[in-house]
């Protein structure tokens, strides 16, 4: 059998991040699933077009890249998500999936990061390895993308867990909940003086350059600031931590052996 392995995230524009955070995850799947060719498709239409018309490099979109392993004779398709929830954007590759599964002799998806009760346990010791060594008055706060897609509860659960574990991190989200408001109010009823500022997002884009880093009215640094808190912004996407793209792999590995055990 043909075996491909197509990596599908949101994507980017920006070409270091694209290599620092993508490509490492990529990489890091490619080598634990060595017996496959690598692929890849954004899921983000505005990115891909972007990328066309500035650089002339095209991407596929998750149904252009499965009609292409199917023409080429692929009978074998493992697809891991580099996505953080099961939001609108997962579920587009879930629709593409289920219009290609009839078409290969097996098609698996690999979940998103927060997927799972374990993935947030995970996805916590994962973040810490990342964090500087914060002193006695300063916390970590780590911005997500947030969604209008019922699984934004995904943040605010993990934010609900770090809280009830003591740790000097908080999780907001960019487009949803929690907002940086009700941090902040925390933070001060705490007495921080200093917050580290990181993205929980794939890739440091848009989002984390203007809306978490920047010195413009309305990011999270300047509203931080005027609340009297010292910021150092971390412009570092989830792709450059190893131990988040090891749970990619684990993800994947995960749906492989799934549907192992369903044909046996």
């Amino acid at each position: 059998m043909k075996k491909a392995l197509l990596v599908i995230s949101f994507g980017t524009s920006y070409h270091e991040t694209c290599e620092k955070n993508i490509t490492a995850c990529e990489q890091q799947l490619a080598a634990a699933f060595g017996d496959r060719s690598l692929f890849r498709a954004f899921t983000s239409g505005m990115i891909i077009r972007k990328l066309a018309q500035r650089d002339g490099l095209q991407i596929d979109t998750p149904h252009q890249a499965l009609s292409k392993l199917l023409a080429a004779g692929y009978d074998d398709v493992a697809i891991q998500s580099l996505h953080v929830i099961k939001g609108d954007e997962y579920e587009k590759i879930v629709r593409d999936v289920e219009t290609f599964r009839p078409h290969f002799k097996r098609l698996v998806l690999g979940a998103p990061l927060l997927s799972q009760r374990d993935d947030y346990q995970q996805m916590i010791a994962a973040i810490q390895y990342q964090l500087p060594i914060l002193l006695q008055d300063e916390y970590a706060i780590f911005m997500g993308h947030g969604s209008t897609h019922y699984a934004f509860s995904a943040y605010a659960c993990l934010d609900h867990m770090l809280l009830n574990s003591n740790l000097p991190i908080r999780i907001g989200a960019v487009e949803s909940y929690p907002e940086i408001d009700l941090i902040i109010t925390g933070l001060k009823a705490k007495g921080i003086h200093k917050v580290h500022l990181m993205p929980l997002m794939l890739v440091a884009g848009d989002h984390a350059i203007n809306d978490m880093a920047s010195d413009e009215e309305g990011s999270w640094k300047k509203q931080l600031e005027q609340a009297g808190i010292s910021v150092v912004p971390w412009l570092q996407g989830l792709g450059e931590n190893p131990n988040i793209r090891q749970m990619f792999v684990r993800h994947l590995a995960t749906a492989l052996n799934e549907t192992c055990e369903e044909r046996a």
